[in-house]
């Protein structure tokens, strides 16, 4: 459906932005033609902002990007819903919401670790064990997954459930590192997962 960005004298419509995984609305924000295409282009979330009078992305001093995963217009065709994996909390008070909510959800954490990873490979930073494995290469990474693995199994065989989580855990960081590598999204895979279960 084509937006009707006429529809308002100040070629504004309403945007508002929903977490994909959750359901909960996380802001509202405005768009004209401009922050709607650069938000299509660039997969972020980009607002025209009516106090600053320009073009806004969320996140682009905070780096808590609204990343989009689909968006749909009313049946109206002048408010869009914008559904999105917050890199980190949306409000400017540092809540999860613009509405105070709390926003949880299973794999939400990991989404927003995704996004921690994929910034230390897009820009890598002086001591940082993750952009280091970044600079090593894929095989480097698929190794330290295997070692990890290994690790894993050998703790699973004792009664030590402490040792277990936490060889557990950096099984799932590098793997989350091997995916990012890859350019793999942790999305994709559990699209493949949700396929297998509907068979």
């Amino acid at each position: 459906m084509k937006i009707d960005f006429t529809k308002n004298t100040d070629g504004l419509v309403p945007a508002v932005i929903q977490d994909a995984e959750t359901g909960k609305v996380l802001m509202l924000g405005y768009m004209n033609q401009e922050a709607y295409d650069k938000t299509q282009q660039e997969g972020v979330v980009t607002f025209y902002s009516r106090s600053k009078q320009r073009l806004w992305t969320k996140g682009e001093t905070s780096n808590n990007f609204l990343h989009v995963r689909e968006i749909r217009v009313d049946c109206d065709g002048d408010t869009l819903l914008i559904k999105a994996q917050p890199a980190g909390p949306t409000c400017h008070t540092g809540a999860d919401t613009c509405f105070n909510e709390v926003n949880q959800g299973k794999g939400l954490f990991l989404n927003y670790l995704q996004a921690v990873i994929r910034d230390r490979k897009q820009n890598p930073t002086e001591g940082s064990y993750t952009a280091s494995l970044f600079k090593k290469g894929v095989n480097k990474i698929a190794q330290k997954v295997g070692e990890e693995a290994v690790e894993l199994v050998i703790e699973a065989k004792d009664a030590n459930d402490d040792l277990f989580k936490g060889e557990a855990a950096d099984l799932l960081y590098h793997y989350l590192i091997l995916l990012e590598q890859k350019n793999i999204d942790l999305d994709d895979i559990i699209a493949v997962l949700q396929q297998r279960h509907a068979k």
